[in-house]
């Protein structure tokens, strides 16, 4: 498939969280800013997004009774 060169003027840190992510996943700027495009447009974060906040929803009991475990055992070992 053709290239086509783009130009996109972004912060510092923008561009070096960019960096970082690109070389950690193996990727060259452009195709990992390919594959963001790409999962966006397929609706595929928006679904990873929605399928994480039911999973939170469903499961924040357990979320909320872990961090008050966490609370009371601490505050067990301050005396």
């Amino acid at each position: 498939m053709a290239k086509t060169q783009l130009g996109a003027r972004v912060d510092e840190d923008v561009a070096e969280l960019a960096r970082k992510r690109a070389a950690d996943l193996g990727l060259s700027i452009g195709d990992y800013l390919a594959r963001l495009v790409q999962d966006d447009t397929s609706g595929l974060r928006a679904r990873a997004v929605d399928a994480a906040a039911r999973f939170l929803a469903e499961h924040q009991t357990v979320f909320d009774e872990a961090e008050q475990a966490q609370r009371t055992t601490r505050g067990a070992h301050a005396a």
